[in-house]
């Protein structure tokens, strides 16, 4: 009898046929100890659940996820999709999601949208066919407001993530951006800045909408021109070429802030090709802090965003949006920081006499 189980085994591994039972006959348990093994329940003593591996891996079973979710309810998969995979912002933010996913046994699918709403509609569909549990949605330029009731149609829950559509209440995580862009003009005022520009963003989506406001409305704030807001790409070639027109103009400014951290790299870059040094020249500040802030030469000036804890507080969300789908709708926001380097010059008083004003105040 032992002999015709070793052959059963044998010919069931050859051919890619392996069952539950083949594995409960090679460990010498249960067929329902093996369900049980699989579907990672902490009912089984982890000395079995050991020689049920061992089995597992020796037999060379794969587990049919999509076969198990069509029996179950959950597949204990998320979707992630960003629309600029290159940038370090999101390799933070996906680590955050996949530490949180990683403690409750869950795995995330990632794809890049490009900013294209065509391609980021063909990846959400072919998620929907995977049947994961919920999508992390960073939405892309230009995406239909009505995708997000599509999605609850489907019932396929969504958190959107840093940027938002379609109208409250929806799940959202995100930071506080209009007051991010707010910090870096009041610095920059501080420092003795009035030519203050801002560069980034062509379309009307909800995070550029957000800087924006926070540029117009510090800048108003302290009675300065609100006109020098550069509509650009989100790249470096955008932040270099973008820096070189500006400080073309008959009056350049002394400071510019920068939709991320990509573009304020790239206008630093473009300083040092004309001839000027960042930071005593022209400031420059960046958005979202990520690790190469510190280490850039000069250091950059960057308000954090805080993009691993962004990731960790929608995939969060998202676990409790998946246990309880008619609840209350949640947004998470989270409050940013300006991290002050050399960039700003503001560890060099004089660095900017030649443009700027000193502050004037009245008794």
């Amino acid at each position: 009898m032992a002999k015709d189980n070793d052959k059963r085994q044998a010919d069931a591994t050859r051919d890619g046929s392996v069952t539950l039972q083949d594995i409960a006959a090679h460990a010498g348990v249960s067929r329902s100890t093996v369900s049980l093994v699989l579907r990672e329940s902490p009912l089984v003593a982890e000395r079995t659940r050991q020689k049920v591996q061992a089995s597992i891996k020796a037999l060379g079973y794969v587990y049919n996820r999509g076969a198990a979710a069509l029996r179950g309810s959950r597949t204990q998969t998320l979707g992630v999709v960003v629309y600029d995979i290159a940038n370090p912002f999101f390799g933070a933010m996906v680590a955050g999601i996949d530490a949180v996913l990683n403690r409750q046994n869950y795995v995330s699918f990632l794809t890049n949208s490009e900013d294209s709403p065509a391609r980021q509609q063909r990846f959400l569909e072919r998620m929907r066919e995977h049947r994961v549990d919920a999508i992390l949605l960073c939405p892309a330029e230009g995406t239909d407001p009505r995708l997000i009731a599509t999605l609850q149609e489907w019932r396929l829950p969504c958190i959107q993530v840093l940027r938002h559509v379609g109208q409250p209440p929806f799940d959202y995580a995100g930071t506080d951006f209009e007051q991010g862009v707010r910090q870096a003009v009041d610095h920059l005022v501080t420092l003795g800045h009035r030519r203050i520009a801002f560069i980034g963003g062509q379309a009307e989506h909800s995070a550029t909408r957000a800087r924006w406001q926070g540029y117009f409305s510090a800048m108003a704030g302290h009675g300065l021109d609100q006109t020098c807001c550069l509509r650009t790409g989100l790249t470096r070639q955008a932040g270099f070429d973008a820096i070189q027109a500006l400080m073309a103009e008959s009056s350049p400014p002394t400071a510019v802030i920068c939709h991320n951290d990509l573009m304020a790299f790239g206008a630093m870059l473009g300083l040092k090709r004309l001839g000027m040094t960042p930071g005593i020249d022209c400031a420059v500040v960046g958005t979202d802090d990520v690790e190469e802030t510190a280490l850039s030469d000069p250091s950059l000036t960057s308000v954090a965003t805080h993009p691993y804890a962004v990731g960790e507080e929608a995939a969060r969300l998202a676990l409790r949006r998946i246990a309880n789908p008619d609840g209350a709708r949640e947004q998470v926001i989270l409050s940013p920081r300006l991290q002050v380097r050399e960039s700003c010059g503001a560890h060099r008083p004089a660095a900017f006499s030649r443009h700027a004003k000193p502050l004037v105040t009245q008794d």
